[in-house]
């Protein structure tokens, strides 16, 4: 018995079951987690290092290659990239995706465990590292300001209540602080007084060793109580130390506090963030990758409310960036769209049905549909998102089609007067082979991007496998529901109205006009051939010189700013420009709150780096973002010597590493003095291109560099060691930590350093003195000489070989690929070198990745749609007539695109997958009813003229019920609409063209292949079988 036909017959058990589904589904809809992307685990690890007072060349040779030396062995990794920076470090090591983020971490702490022994002793910290996923950006930015409370008190807060506070919702991952102001003492010694007093710097740094030891003493153990030896208790703070006696002279004790200025302070003076220009702590709070980010952020923003009573007087708790925000409108946005497809689906069904009874049958098996493909997402794992969401709207348009499809063939018996349950049950076994067709070869479409491998492929698995989802449930619904509420349906009874007999009058008009242009076409059949093959050429033209894009750019309402001060710059000088800036941004109209940080955070390893982060207001209540970005980056331009870099803060990213730009260029190389000539000149010449903006290099070799010549013999001569040079350099000016205070909570350094003024400039070199082996103080102007030089800012490493990044963005309208093949053009035309080794990372090199793999993936989508077409029909050539409105639709497609000023991104390349899918239904309907016409006896002529014309309104509605679906994505309505629309009107645009071609080009086409199939078994004396009855 047949499946529609046991499901007509037992209406009780279908009944149920479908309303066991549909509860289902809606629960699990309510359990779905929400997010702005599918779910991409990125393997990255970020590995950070501090050695105060090195410079870049130094924790580039010293810290940085050692470490690359052993990651290197570790299995799984793909890319690793540092930047060497004045102190700081920053290593980027980027897994295999099928790598565990888990094992890895084990195998990098192995790492940084034997390559400890190899780093500098003078590192009082050792490396850390933090795991990383940069498709899952912080949900949440928090600024904590406290007026006149101190920043190291606000960071003990955020510490030891806030952190731990908020890491305690459910969701959260973790609470990261950036640019921690953790407490420190700094003693700033005056290189006079101590000279004056027969002091060194070792001498200090000695005494304050030795005064504050928290080493144990031991016990006091009687014959009836045992006592616990203490002796005096650690200083806590500057004036505790500042009392501290670190010499005597004429029996009168010098204490700490006549040599030097000992202050409270922070431990790293070099870094600082403001929120509107009050200085503030930032703390980011990331979710666990399977949360639900809505939920996430609403219990942070609960527990935000809790913690104010907690903070200090003054001190103040503050959301600034909520990304929650553009995934609650994005969301609501596609489900309006996805209510106004249903709703436009649901016009299109009564204009061609015209009776409420039948429009209700197909409607019905939308909401029906999608609540199953629901219950379906959650037991897969997949959830709410931009991607799954733009796949369910999509899908509207196509659940509703096999519902369409079995019920034109049972209404078309019932008005032949048969019975309902009859005609149910006919009708539906009719087309239940064409249902299952449409269905599978959809769902073959998408195989190629199932198994696709890679970023790309990870992120629209998704949108494949919820669009299999919903026409899977589909197909379930028109061969279950669908029959059984169609056989309950009455028969017309009385006469039509006015507007059913006008509306009938158009569809007879328009298919007699169909018929007799049909006729033209079967009668002229070389013209159809000529048309079919301009298509063809046509489509492959447009395909090859249509700009080449990645993703469009989605209005997030968030920027992020990155920029460079002068070389060399202060950090007062940088916060001075910093603050020009952030005026000019919070000055704009369109701009709610602004975040500024300079220093050597965030990725970033030099002091001459700011960034920001800028929250815009809501999308109603200004421009879209590219035009905000390009007026706000022509009015920070002219702050004199600040280089500024805007981008959108973007949903879906492929980087590891954390750029100023969208895209990174690379460039390595063995030779240093070659690569360091080559990159400026190719960067000049780059930054010339129209088709770049934003040009910038990591390349800062012009640094002013104070470079101190030691005379080897004069300074052996007078006692002193090149070791006492540099340790003594190292204690005035390199803020070394020398001891440690254990608090309640922290554990906080006392750093020893040169007073402020000391350290403006090389001037103060000359009070610094050694103690030489006989005790005698030497001046250092007495071993060495000082000179300026010029030097790196940083020192960048791509593997283990020195690498310069050039960064660059796109101008508005211009397709990455067409900056990639400038920036190509230029390598040729400047003869870059063979030994320099040049390419893309981050998501330029992801493009190209996906650029190289868009044909093959085309190529197999057609391929496997035509094997699951042959094996279903059991012939080579009837797969070629059903497949041959593809050229048509991806001509309209492509031609759409060039129309609306659209490149050929990612997301229009899919569009065109799914449009191989959805134009092919119109020829299997047509090749169905054909062949079971010539089985009954017919020509082939007249066969497929009777089946384009009997099936030609079902085409029609089908195609502008899927036409419908896809309007609201095309519309560009709503929040992330620039990554939707793409899609929408490649549909729209292809099922446009290949309805008004294919409905000619199927006919004639099968009637070619059909005569070469006979000529073919005649030729060879064997039985025809492309007429053979379709497998089921």
């Amino acid at each position: 018995m047949h499946i529609s036909e046991l499901c007509i017959r037992r209406p009780v058990m279908t009944l149920l079951l479908t309303i066991a589904a549909v509860v289902a589904g809606a629960i699990a809809y309510t359990r779905l987690p929400v997010a702005a992307v599918p779910r991409v685990d990125f393997p990255v690890i970020s590995v950070f290092a501090n050695f105060p007072g090195a410079s870049p060349e130094t924790m580039a040779t010293s810290v940085a290659l050692p470490l690359e030396r052993e990651f290197s062995t570790i299995a799984g990794l793909e890319s690793m990239s540092s930047n060497s920076g004045q102190d700081t470090l920053n290593l980027t090591l980027q897994f295999q995706l099928g790598r565990n983020i888990d094992s890895a971490a084990q195998d990098v702490q192995a790492a940084l465990t034997r390559a400890q022994r190899r780093l500098p002793i003078e590192m009082t910290v050792p490396p850390s590292y933090r795991k990383v996923n940069p498709a899952d950006a912080p949900v949440l930015l928090l600024t904590l300001s406290g007026g006149d409370v101190p920043l190291y008190r606000l960071n003990d807060v955020a510490s030891t209540i806030i952190a731990p506070a908020l890491s305690r919702v459910q969701g959260v991952a973790q609470v990261v602080t950036y640019g921690e102001q953790l407490f420190s003492v700094r003693v700033r010694l005056d290189p006079d007084r101590i000279a004056a007093m027969g002091l060194a710097f070792d001498t200090v740094q000695q005494s304050i060793q030795q005064a504050n030891s928290n080493a144990p003493v031991g016990l006091l153990s009687g014959e009836r109580q045992q006592l616990t030896l203490r002796a005096t208790e650690q200083p806590q703070n500057a004036e505790q130390f500042g009392q501290l006696v670190v010499a005597g002279r004429a029996n009168a004790p010098i204490r700490l506090n006549e040599i030097a200025e000992v202050a409270d302070g922070v431990q790293n003076e070099r870094v600082a963030s403001w929120r509107d220009g009050q200085r503030a702590l930032v703390l980011a709070v990331q979710r666990q990758p399977d949360a639900n980010t809505v939920d996430v952020v609403d219990g942070v923003l609960r527990s935000v409310e809790a913690l104010q009573s907690a903070l200090p007087p003054g001190a103040r708790l503050g959301v600034m960036l909520d990304r929650s925000r553009s995934i609650r409108d994005a969301v609501h946005d596609v489900q309006e769209s996805l209510l106004i497809a249903i709703g436009l689906v649901v016009l299109v069904c009564f204009l061609f049905l015209r009776r409420l009874s039948a429009t209700l049958i197909p409607s019905i098996a939308v909401p029906i549909s999608l609540c199953i493909t629901f219950g379906f997402m959650y037991a897969l794992g997949y959830g709410i998102d931009n991607v799954t969401l733009l796949g369910l709207t999509i899908a509207v348009g196509l659940v509703v089609d096999d519902a369409i499809v079995v019920l034109e063939a049972i209404v078309r018996h019932i008005e032949e007067g048969m019975h309902p349950v009859a005609a149910a049950i006919r009708g539906a076994k009719e087309v239940g082979f064409t249902v299952l067709s449409i269905t599978l070869s959809l769902i073959a479409v998408f195989l190629p991007i199932l198994l696709m491998g890679g970023v790309v492929g990870r992120v629209f698995n998704a949108f494949a496998a919820t669009v299999s989802l919903a026409v899977i449930a589909s197909l379930i619904v028109s061969l279950t529901l669908t029959p059984l509420m169609a056989s309950r349906m009455k028969g017309q009874h009385g006469a039509p109205g006015f507007v059913d007999r006008t509306l009938e009058r158009g569809f007879v008009a328009i298919e007699n006009s169909y018929a007799f242009l049909l006729g033209y076409a079967l009668r002229f059949r070389l013209m159809i051939w000529l048309l079919f093959f301009a298509s063809l050429f046509g489509a492959g033209w447009m395909a090859v010189n249509l700009p080449k894009g990645f993703f469009p750019v989605e209005d997030t309402g968030l920027l992020i700013v990155n920029t460079e001060g002068p070389r060399g710059a202060s950090i007062q000088d940088m916060a001075e420009k910093q603050s020009r800036i952030a005026q000019i941004f919070a000055a704009s109209p369109y701009v709610n709150s602004v975040v500024s940080t300079v220093g050597a955070v965030g990725g970033s390893a030099s002091i001459n780096q700011g960034r920001f982060f800028v929250e815009l207001k809501p999308r109603n209540q200004r421009p879209d973002i590219t035009t905000i970005l390009q007026e706000l980056r022509r009015q920070a331009s002219g702050v004199p010597g600040m280089r500024v870099f805007l981008q959108p803060i973007q949903n879906i990213n492929f980087g590891a590493r954390q750029t100023r730009t969208l895209y990174i260029y690379t460039m390595q190389g063995l030779r240093l003095d070659e690569l360091y000539d080559w990159a400026p000149r190719l960067e000049a010449r780059l930054a010339r291109l129209p088709q770049l903006q934003d040009v910038n290099t990591d390349l800062q070799i012009d640094s002013p560099v104070v470079m101190v010549n030691v005379d080897r013999d004069r300074a052996a001569a007078l006692g002193v060691s090149i070791e006492q040079v540099r340790q003594a350099l190292y204690s005035a000016f390199g803020s070394r930590q020398i001891s440690t205070i254990y608090g309640q909570a922290n554990a906080y350094p006392v750093i020893l350093e040169a007073l402020p003024e000391d350290q403006r400039d090389e001037s103060g070199l000359a009070k610094l003195y050694l103690r030489s082996v006989t005790g005698r103080l030497v001046p250092l102007s007495a071993v060495a000489s000082i000179e300026r030089r010029s030097g790196p800012l940083t020192v960048g490493h791509q593997g283990q070989l020195p690498a310069v990044t050039i960064g660059f963005n796109t101008p508005p309208g211009v397709a990455l690929g067409d900056a990639v093949n400038a920036i190509r053009e230029v390598e040729r035309e400047m003869g870059l070198p063979p030994t320099i080794v040049s390419g893309f990372s981050g998501s330029a090199q992801v493009f190209q990745q996906a650029l190289a793999g868009q044909g093959a993936l085309v190529l197999a989508a057609v391929l496997i749609m035509y094997v699951v077409l042959g094996v279903l029909y059991e012939s080579f050539i009837h797969p070629l007539t059903i497949l041959s409105g593809l050229p048509a639709a991806a001509l309209g497609a492509f031609a759409t695109l060039w129309l609306f000023g659209l490149d050929l991104s990612v997301i229009a390349v899919i569009g065109v997958l799914l449009l191989i899918g959805l134009v092919k239904k119109n020829a299997i309907m047509v090749v169905d009813v054909a062949l079971q016409r010539q089985r009954a006896g017919e020509s082939p002529l007249d066969a497929v003229r009777h089946a384009c014309i009997l099936r030609f309104r079902p085409i029609l509605m089908t195609t502008l019920a899927a036409a419908a679906g896809a309007v609201p994505i095309a519309a560009g309505w709503g929040a992330a609409a620039e990554l939707r629309q793409p899609l929408g009107l490649a549909v729209i645009g292809g099922l446009a063209v290949s309805q008004a071609l294919t409905l000619f080009v199927t006919p004639v086409l099968y009637l070619g292949f059909d005569g070469l199939a006979r000529r073919f078994s005649r030729g060879r004396g064997k039985v025809d079988v492309s007429g053979v009855a379709p497998a089921e």
